[in-house]
């Protein structure tokens, strides 16, 4: 059986595609939003906000389970697309070069507001039976294709309700 190595969904929101930029391109915010990031730390922020090659270390928590994930920034184009890569992974700091996954964000203008698509791709080099091992473990029993599509939807209910519906 292969694997799905992407997923993606969206949510309007009552913002610009400007604000919803500068909200969702900044890392440290990342938190408000998803059900397992906990915070972020970018390593050489510059005036201006968020850069192609900026990186960041991000912390996250699954049921009892943290980790913490050096990142770069692959896409920073306001009010159109921010993206990154997952390249250092560590239990408690990053330590462990792995391509794991990457996500994009985009943002297109609608009626009152912003059409926010958030897209999650696996990145891993593994053969499939591994990875479906692994992530029976890791997710609790269903692959992280589906596990993603659950915290995308997560995410973008808690940022429109942040933001509001158009």
């Amino acid at each position: 059986m292969t694997r799905t190595r992407t997923v993606s969904d969206h949510v309007d929101v009552a913002a610009s595609p400007d604000e919803v930029y500068a909200l969702v391109s900044d890392p440290t915010q990342t938190h408000r939003w998803s059900p397992e990031n906990t915070g972020a730390v970018v390593d050489e922020p510059r005036r201006g906000g968020t850069y192609e090659g900026m990186t960041f270390v991000g912390r996250n928590k699954r049921g009892r389970a943290t980790w913490s994930t050096r990142c770069v920034v692959t896409a920073a184009e306001p009010a159109r697309r921010f993206a990154f890569r997952v390249e250092v992974i560590g239990p408690g700091k990053p330590i462990v070069r792995a391509r794991n996954a990457s996500w994009e964000y985009t943002f297109a203008p609608v009626d009152g507001g912003t059409r926010v698509t958030e897209t999650w791709t696996d990145d891993r080099p593994w053969l499939d039976a591994v990875a479906a091992l692994f992530d029976k473990v890791a997710t609790g029993g269903s692959s992280f294709a589906s596990f993603q599509r659950r915290n995308i939807a997560r995410t973008l209910a808690n940022l429109q309700a942040e933001l509001g519906a158009p």
